[in-house]
């Protein structure tokens, strides 16, 4: 009992409380609370960051249109915690876009058709951006196919040389 008595401060009562340590002992109590603090921040930062990509997810499991856009707006909603940008993009996870593609491609390959071109032939390379602004070097002369038509040049009908009417004074 001597060696115990000598570890006890004398002010202190004889029965003390499991959560106190005595010196040069490790504090359980405090090493637990910290385990589960950092397991409950980790868990509730993985649950933080599922819940703001859920709108992501939705959109691509659907193979949506939109699913780019869906995924912008998780990330503005993100970082600016601004949640209507959240709201947006989960409505636009969960709406099905119409499909403008197809029927453009068909009424496309109609009027190639009509045109009498071969399915596709009438594709034509659109540059991405303008024509030379003064920066890029200057564009070649596309070349030109020996066996296609020039357009002739129609004249236009000659104008009347008559001289134009001189207006009088509308008041005096």
């Amino acid at each position: 009992m001597a060696g115990a008595s000598d570890s006890i401060h004398p002010a202190a009562i004889e029965h003390l409380p499991m959560f106190i340590t005595p010196p040069g002992e490790t504090d359980v109590l405090m090493v637990t609370v910290g385990v589960i603090l950092a397991v409950s921040v980790l868990g509730f930062g993985v649950f933080f960051f599922r819940l703001h990509s859920l709108p992501e997810h939705i959109a691509h499991k659907g193979d949506k249109i939109q699913a780019e856009l869906v995924a912008v707006l998780c990330l503005i909603s993100l970082f600016t915690h601004m949640h209507i940008f959240w709201i947006i993009g989960l409505v636009l996870a969960m709406i099905e876009m119409p499909d403008f593609g197809n029927p453009l491609k068909r009424i496309a390959g109609s009027a190639e058709k009509l045109a009498g071109l071969k399915p596709g032939e009438g594709d034509v390379e659109v540059p991405r951006y303008g024509g030379p602004h003064g920066h890029a070097a200057p564009e070649e002369p596309p070349p030109t196919d020996a066996g296609a038509k020039q357009a002739e040049t129609i004249p236009l009908p000659a104008r009347d040389a008559a001289p134009p009417k001189q207006r009088g004074r509308a008041h005096a």
